[in-house]
């Protein structure tokens, strides 16, 4: 009886803890299973948020890139009408002064060159043939003082206004196109734009820049 009892108190005690150690192992697995797992849930969810917040920061600089370029362009394209313009009043303004400048075909001559480069080549270059055109146009109002008939040409003085009227609009168009320039430059030269800009092909724009010698009164002679 006392083996039997012996026996069993040591039986039971094992089929009693050995269970017990099993499930506890169990518990503990699951619990260490379930935290594993949520741990790779938070750092998946955490790096596809990630992968969002840079994807969205990208397309933000994209788009301000993609509107201070278009500010740029359309600056540039209020320019190019006036220029257009110019070069539409030019053949009017030859018309009607050429009967009386006989002796200043060489002036004539010369805005008929520079107007021609209005409408062609890169925009500094247009520019600058603006700039030397302007410098020629004072040439001949400066000599159509020489002729009263032609001063008091009511064709000429509309002609003058309107030719004088483009230049200032160009010279107040030309400031905003710089300023746009630089709000762009500075975007795509500052980091971390400037990677964003370098990966996407983001081109600097030109300056429309007056040199100093283009800026001094030209001597009339002839």
């Amino acid at each position: 009886m006392e083996y039997f009892s012996e026996k069993h108190l040591i039986i039971i005690p094992l089929g009693v803890y050995c269970p017990a150690i099993n499930l506890k192992s169990l518990i503990l697995a699951f619990i260490m299973g379930e935290l594993m797992a949520f741990e790779l849930i938070l750092a998946a969810v955490c790096l596809v948020g990630l992968v969002i917040f840079v994807l969205l920061y990208v397309v933000m600089i994209y788009n301000r890139l993609i509107s201070l370029r278009n500010r740029v362009d359309n600056a540039w394209a209020q320019i190019d009408v006036q220029l257009k313009r110019r070069y539409d009043l030019i053949p009017n303004l030859i018309e009607t002064v050429k009967g009386y400048m006989k002796h200043e075909r060489g002036t004539l001559e010369t805005i008929t060159k520079y107007r021609a480069q209005l409408v062609t080549g890169t925009a500094e270059e247009k520019v600058k043939a603006n700039n030397m055109l302007t410098q020629a146009l004072k040439s001949v109002f400066a000599v159509a003082e020489n002729y009263p008939k032609l001063e008091a040409s009511e064709n000429f003085k509309m002609l003058q206004e309107e030719l004088a009227g483009t230049e200032n609009k160009i010279a107040y168009i030309r400031t905003a196109y710089n300023d746009s320039v630089l709000e762009y430059t500075n975007s795509i030269q500052m980091f971390p734009s400037n990677l964003i800009a370098g990966i996407l092909g983001f081109q600097k724009k030109p300056y429309l820049e007056v040199p100093e010698e283009e800026k001094k009164n030209v001597k009339v002679q002839f």
